[in-house]
């Protein structure tokens, strides 16, 4: 039943959603933003089954090929932060606001 695959997509997709918006700590909303592309990977998997069609799935591949590339991005620019602040709070970095 395609309905409990996008009922389940939709609720990762608000999790992430609250993630993003509420958390402080940088890994966590890293992790909040893989929960939402997780959430689209979802629902691409089970609108290609239930249609029978395979670009679906191929476009499941390029999301997880592009999360993998964002994670690692995001951390080097988190172990970065990390290095001249000390902290892992987002309010507390305010870096850019310096130049």
């Amino acid at each position: 039943m395609i309905e409990h695959y996008i009922t389940l997509a939709a609720l990762l997709f608000a999790v992430g959603i609250y993630g993003v918006f509420t958390c402080k700590n940088i890994i966590r909303i890293l992790m909040c933003l893989e929960i939402m592309f997780n959430a689209v990977t979802i629902n691409f998997v089970a609108f290609s089954a239930y249609t029978a069609d395979i670009s679906g799935q191929v476009f499941t591949l390029f999301i997880i090929a592009v999360g993998a590339a964002e994670v690692a991005v995001g951390l080097a620019i988190f172990l970065a932060l990390f290095r001249t602040h000390k902290t892992t709070n987002i309010r507390d970095i305010d870096s850019l606001r310096r130049w």
